[in-house]
């Protein structure tokens, strides 16, 4: 399938045909407009910074003016309704943001101001949401029924779809694996936790181990190299990854029992996650004498956020 090709300008389309997507990140919002007849490609993007250390307010008017931007840009006028992917999660029960790394976000009913703010409905949802119902619509998980989308890189997270639909929960937090705790680690967590999966097989956890066994540091994609060369201490690094990521992985499985799970994220470019030794490690917890789950690398990329934001609003 081709990647999402960004463009400058497009063909003019009529209102339903055009779905408006935000995808709200830590350092970046990203706008775009995509075509619903052919949603595999972003029609009109615009990136502007977040500068979340200026405050709500601030995010609020920078959303604002990516949705002008596109406004320009296509020459149409806004949806009536713009899919959002944000950080943390929004609590069903009172609107408000919750679990957010972009912390001025947190009780903050972020939809409910958007709403006032931009003149139209907008329709929430978690950033690995976003991501998930990305593959599992027009990426690598197209076409299977039950999709698990992961996020691994600082953080871990994930969005599940089923039939197509973002399953967000009763309490909002469907897919969060990386908050459960892990056998035998006692990490303590952001979360007040301790021994969450994130703070086993996230990227700084990982970096975290190998300069603790070798008084060196490096980053995860060299730390990869160089257990490929040999380097024992990135050897145990790595499969440590392996190890605890079936452990992990297992448990979701046991419960969800998808047809594919698509890694995103910057650890879900180590190879050996989709190796065979990956899969012997998640059947060694799992309920089951075989795996069958396909386990795929993304297709879209950085486009599979904003893509999906713009698939809420169908």
């Amino acid at each position: 399938m081709p990647r999402p090709v960004a463009k400058a300008t497009g063909p003019a389309l009529s209102p339903p045909d055009a779905l408006w997507g935000i995808d709200l990140g830590g350092t970046k919002i990203e706008g775009a407009i995509v075509d619903a007849t052919d949603p595999n490609t972003a029609v009109h993007r615009v990136r502007l910074a977040t500068e979340a250390d200026r405050g709500y307010e601030h995010i609020i008017g920078r959303i604002r003016a990516v949705v002008e931007s596109l406004e320009r840009a296509s020459g149409l006028e806004r949806a009536a309704v713009i899919g959002v992917g944000t950080p943390g999660a929004v609590e069903p029960s009172t609107g408000t943001i919750k679990n957010s790394n972009t912390v001025c976000l947190n009780r903050r009913r972020l939809g409910a101001d958007l709403d006032a703010a931009l003149g139209v409905g907008t329709r929430l949802a978690n950033d690995a949401n976003c991501f998930a119902l990305a593959e599992a619509t027009l990426g690598a998980a197209r076409g299977r029924c039950v999709v698990l989308g992961l996020i691994l890189g600082t953080g871990v997270g994930s969005g599940i779809i089923i039939d197509g639909k973002v399953v967000h929960g009763l309490h909002g937090i469907a897919g969060e694996w990386g908050h459960n705790p892990m056998r035998g680690e006692s990490t303590p967590c952001y979360c007040g936790r301790l021994g969450c999966v994130e703070t086993v097989i996230a990227g700084p956890a990982l970096e975290r181990h190998y300069r603790e066994w070798g008084m060196v540091t490096a980053t995860l994609p060299e730390i990869a190299r160089r257990a490929d060369g040999g380097d024992p201490n990135a050897i145990v690094t790595i499969e440590r990854l392996v190890d605890k990521f079936g452990e992990a992985i297992a448990a979701v499985i046991n419960i969800l029992d998808p047809d594919a799970i698509v890694i995103g994220g910057g650890v879900g470019q180590t190879a050996r996650l989709y190796a065979s030794e990956t899969r012997q490690a998640i059947v060694r917890h799992l309920f089951n004498p075989e795996l069958r789950t396909e386990i795929l690398r993304p297709a879209l990329g950085a486009s599979a956020g904003v893509f999906g934001a713009a698939l809420l609003a169908r």
